[in-house]
């Protein structure tokens, strides 16, 4: 299950939205009726996991915490119960609650980004953006990618 893309929607005065129609392609191939709306831990956006997503992210919390340490509960509990099963109606609309339109600043114009197994939703009034400057994008990605063990003139040698 792979979302990608960026796609500008807006909510309407109930705080519904559409989920994009590339997005619920995904879901219905992979057979996901239910997806669950957190806020961000890091930024001020909401996620959107399917349900089988989210239960793997909630096993490998729990192995990674004790339940015998009072700050790994504490973890946990904030983690997992700050959460909204969604479900989408016929048409492909979901409600989001009014408190996580506060948490993520959204108004009524709305970004949803496909981040590989889950949604981003991001509110597009808000000046802050998810995205590096092309050039600090360039260097990041050259940073990750680089490898010593690469060595590109071995692909030229053709001495062997």
């Amino acid at each position: 299950m792979r979302f990608l893309g960026n796609i500008e929607a807006k909510t309407d005065t109930k705080g519904r939205a559409f989920l994009p129609a590339t997005f619920r392609k995904v879901l219905n191939a992979s057979g996901e009726d239910s997806l669950i709306l957190r806020k961000d831990i890091f930024e001020a956006c909401l996620v959107l996991y399917p349900q089988s997503v989210w239960n793997q992210r909630m096993d490998t919390l729990r192995k990674r915490l004790s339940r015998w340490n009072k700050r790994d509960q504490m973890i946990y509990r904030q983690f997992v119960t700050d959460v909204e099963i969604i479900t989408l109606d016929n048409s492909g609309r979901f409600l989001i609650p009014k408190r996580y339109l506060k948490m993520a600043n959204i108004n009524q114009q709305i970004r949803f980004t496909g981040m590989d197994d889950c949604i981003e939703i991001w509110s597009t009034n808000d000046s802050e953006q998810p995205f590096m400057s092309a050039e600090e994008f360039s260097k990041a990605m050259e940073e990750t990618m680089e490898t010593e063990d690469f060595d590109s003139s071995s692909l030229l040698n053709t001495d062997r």
